[in-house]
């Protein structure tokens, strides 16, 4: 008997830590995460130090989020026009230096906020660079598989950070816990820098006609991989139905108040965090390739169903539970991960990622924001029954594609310019 393809055949853990290369991207990617929940937990705590304002601490823990955004929108070009290790290393040494000058403690907390939101403007660039690398040295099921344990690591790396930035707080003041995440800014460059190949920019070894600026290129490309309307219906899928269901996220708070004294929201994030992570490491790792794929809807169907349940004001520990059975539904994105890849030409397929990521976050924050207005005026459970809600409809309307079908070539051309030939993406890659 043949053996399987490795398109088609299940992929271990063993199997994609053999590649010397998602090492270096994983243990990087690691401290990527811990450095910044560390820098923004630092940032906070100094911000609010300096000025009493519990509104700036805020803002100084979400300042990336907007820049990070906007940089997705007019910037995401370059992560397919430049090498993909100068710019992950170029910008963890960018972060290094905003970091050192924040540590210096030299700037006023609006200076600060400033510096932080322009560099986060380049952060989705290096974000898309790191993805779309992925392909690149895993192939089959074993890229699918990378994906998921990035997403693991995410999720872990990011508690770690909030327990070792309470830690570094206590023990050495937010400037030095800014000092040390320099010290992580540092290390994931230097793991980068001599720990992947070199290689040349998509866009380059794809060939084309000139190009136009960045920030017109990325218009264009953004305007044309929207206008597919494969990929642009694989876009929405991968970003409806889990970020509605963050709206629910963004009333924990006060679904747990309105339980009494002793019911904690952590609990419920904690829960929230913990289905997504389990979900995506069994999906992941034991359920084959085609199952995987026709399990996708129903996946995704199971992000809203549990949340019903809210309508009926559940105590804690049953809110926790539903909550994580929920959140492991996220896993219907591995589903989605090869047909995605399949779709988009590999000359754009940094910006196509980048692109993933920018609609992504730009629909949670959305979502999150319309059920705190909502929770002014319903009670919380009812609005993270009517985000359940909102998260089956999208789910229903994306049926056709959140189901698998046949994989068909490429629609977009390698190139915006008429020169450049369509190159066909194997569906190995």
């Amino acid at each position: 008997m043949n053996a399987p393809k490795v398109a088609d055949r299940q992929a271990t853990f063993r199997d994609v830590f053999a590649v010397a290369e998602f090492r270096v991207i994983f243990a990087s990617y690691g401290i990527f995460i811990i450095g910044e929940t560390v820098k923004m937990l630092a940032l906070s705590v100094l911000v609010y130090e300096r000025t009493g304002s519990g509104l700036l601490a805020a803002l100084a823990y979400v300042t990336g989020f907007l820049p990070h955004a906007l940089g997705g929108l007019f910037l995401l070009a370059l992560a397919d026009r430049w090498p993909a290790r100068a710019l992950i290393v170029g910008y963890d040494l960018v972060r290094l230096a905003m970091v050192a000058v924040l540590a210096l403690g030299a700037l006023s907390p609006s200076a600060m906020l400033g510096l932080v939101a322009v560099v986060a403007l380049f952060g989705p660039v290096s974000s898309a660079s790191r993805t779309a690398l992925l392909p690149e040295m895993l192939h089959g099921d074993t890229y699918v598989l990378g994906r998921s344990l990035l997403t693991v690591a995410s999720g872990g790396t990011q508690v770690a950070g909030f327990a070792v930035g309470g830690l570094l707080l206590g023990l050495v003041g937010p400037y030095g816990a800014l000092w040390l995440t320099a010290a992580t800014c540092g290390l994931s460059a230097l793991l980068v820098r001599f720990g992947l190949d070199h290689r040349p920019a998509r866009a380059g070894r794809m060939g084309g006609g000139p190009r136009a600026g960045a920030f017109r290129e990325t218009l264009r490309v953004n305007r044309q991989l929207l206008a597919d309307r494969r990929i642009c219906g694989l876009l929405l899928a991968q970003w409806l139905p889990g970020s509605l269901l963050v709206g629910a996220e963004g009333v924990a708070v006060p679904y747990a108040a309105d339980l009494g004294p002793g019911a904690n929201a952590g609990i419920l994030l904690m829960a929230g965090a913990g289905g997504m992570l389990v979900g995506d490491l069994l999906v992941g790792r034991f359920v084959v390739p085609a199952r995987r794929e026709r399990l996708t809807p129903w996946l995704a169907l199971l992000l809203g169903v549990p949340m019903l349940a809210f309508l009926a004001r559940p105590a804690l520990l049953p809110a926790a539970t539903l909550f994580a059975v929920a959140t492991a539904g996220f896993a219907y994105q591995l589903g989605l991960a090869r047909r995605f890849l399949d779709a988009v030409p590999e000359v754009r397929r940094g910006q196509a990622f980048g692109l993933v990521s920018t609609g992504m976050m730009a629909a949670q924050g959305l979502a999150a924001a319309g059920a705190g207005a909502l929770s002014e005026v319903l009670a919380p459970g009812v609005v993270m029954a009517g985000a359940g809600a909102a998260s089956i409809i999208a789910t229903l309307l994306l049926w056709p594609v959140l189901a698998p079908g046949r994989r068909r070539s490429p629609a977009l051309p390698a190139d915006p310019t008429p020169t450049a030939p369509a190159p066909a993406v194997s569906a190995d890659r």
